[in-house]
């Protein structure tokens, strides 16, 4: 991360923090701002596997196919996009986020 895109994100938390931006603002922000993590395929089929979930109901919560999911597992596809947050929401908050 860039030191100007650093020091904007510790600007708008203090703005936060002071009343003058909502919770909502800030974390659109660091949404815009922060890049999401990568996922190697170990750590997706790690992922999946902490919830106990199949490939399928793990590509359902996922709107993606079985397919996809599978190479990712595989190493054969990488998630980009919205799929990556997705799964740093499911990392951070659990699958039931989605429901």
């Amino acid at each position: 991360m860039s030191r100007l895109i650093k020091e904007a994100l510790e600007t708008v938390r203090d703005l936060q923090e002071v009343g003058v931006v909502s919770k909502q603002t800030l974390r659109d922000f660091e949404a815009l701002a922060v890049p999401p993590p990568t996922y190697s395929a170990a750590a997706i089929r790690h992922l999946r596997e902490n919830f106990h979930v199949s490939q399928a109901v793990f590509a359902a919560y996922l709107n993606a196919s079985v397919s996809t999911v599978q190479k990712w597992e595989n190493g054969e596809k990488k998630p980009s996009g919205a799929a990556l947050r997705l799964l740093s929401v499911i990392e951070r908050k659990g699958l039931e986020v989605l429901v």
